[in-house]
């Protein structure tokens, strides 16, 4: 554990686990036989406010699951997640796509970012569809790219930037929103170890300057150990 962390052990904990699992209904035969994959078994977890938390562990350890659980980007088969004391499993879909669009940034392997619209224009839609004015938008999207090391490149679309360029578009756009949680799954997974290292460094000033929540899945172990905090998956729990 790290300094930092010890000292926010008084924070308040903003993402709670509570005895989850997810299992998958897995086909088999083609003659309506199916059976249950269970990925997280029984999982329990507190994240504090301004934790930056790592998760690792071996393929198939159920690492990007469990994240898809804390962020609502699916549904648990048991247990309960818990962002700011809400139960978002019970949620109905639309509450559900509301408290994400608010809630957090996320942030993935493959960037997803719109091809034809220019770095400025992706970080603008978000809060385009979230209802802020399009003026404020621009003002807000343009601070974030310029805070990324983006200022000059505005006006270029994804395809007329470098991969680690391509991220720093994906971090910007997870921030247009001012969510207090960042869920970043594999985030430099596809980026040279330079690259991946000047990303990471730049994500996690981003969120101690904004006092953000990181949850982040990484293979790369030197990126890991920067966090406050580890955990590692094996076979669906928290070693």
């Amino acid at each position: 554990m790290s300094d930092a962390f010890a000292g926010r052990q008084a924070d308040p904990v903003l993402i709670q686990a509570v005895e989850l699992q997810k299992s998958f209904v897995i086909e088999a035969g083609g003659a309506g036989v199916s059976s249950r994959l269970p990925v997280i078994k029984g999982i329990s977890l507190s994240i504090r406010r301004g934790e930056l938390l790592t998760i690792v562990g071996p393929s198939g350890a159920g690492k990007s699951t469990l994240l898809h659980l804390l962020g609502g980007l699916d549904r648990p088969s048991g247990g309960r997640v818990l962002v700011n004391g809400e139960s978002i499993e019970q949620l109905k879909d639309l509450e559900l796509a509301q408290f994400r669009n608010r809630t957090i940034g996320f942030i993935f392997q493959f960037h997803h970012l719109l091809a034809d619209f220019t770095a400025l224009e992706n970080v603008l839609l978000p809060q385009l569809i979230a209802g802020r004015s399009k003026s404020g938008a621009t003002e807000k999207a343009t601070a974030l790219l310029t805070a990324v090391g983006l200022g000059g490149r505005l006006a270029h679309r994804p395809g007329e930037l470098s991969g680690g360029e391509q991220q720093r578009v994906a971090v910007a756009r997870a921030l247009a929103l001012d969510p207090p949680i960042i869920l970043a799954d594999e985030p430099t997974g596809n980026l040279d170890t330079h690259t991946s290292d000047d990303v990471f460094g730049l994500l996690k000033g981003l969120c101690r300057e904004h006092n953000l929540t990181l949850v982040m899945v990484t293979h790369n172990e030197k990126l890991a150990a920067q966090a406050d905090r580890i955990i590692k998956l094996v076979d669906g729990k928290i070693e």
